[in-house]
């Protein structure tokens, strides 16, 4: 099953086995990892599941789009222009078996 990790800014760890095509983001919410909110349910239209994804894994990430892209730019949280991305639309399990996550200290 695809793995997805979230590494908290107060230090805590999450690591969550998901079906094959979940979000990022679907899965933090269906689990309870606090941090990400998904106001917008996972239309890239909030930005409220601003994740920083960790260096091994930005090569086999899809390119930001444009809806996601304008998100970016109104992250609560800084954004890292190489490593931000919104959660919702990263799916684990079609090409990309795991991913490490930095959660952001805020997302409103």
């Amino acid at each position: 099953m695809p793995k997805v990790t979230y590494f908290h800014d107060g230090g805590g760890t999450e690591v969550l086995e998901v079906e094959p095509g979940t979000s990022v983001m679907r899965a933090a919410l269906t689990n309870g990892v606090a941090g990400i909110v998904g106001e917008c349910g996972g239309q890239a239209m909030c930005a409220t599941c601003h994740v920083y994804v960790r260096e091994p894994y930005l090569e086999a990430l899809p390119e930001v789009g444009e809806d996601e892209e304008e998100m970016l730019e109104c992250t609560a949280a800084e954004r890292d222009a190489a490593r931000s991305r919104l959660g919702c639309q990263i799916k684990v399990g079609v090409h990309l078996d795991e991913i490490e996550v930095d959660v952001p200290a805020r997302q409103i």
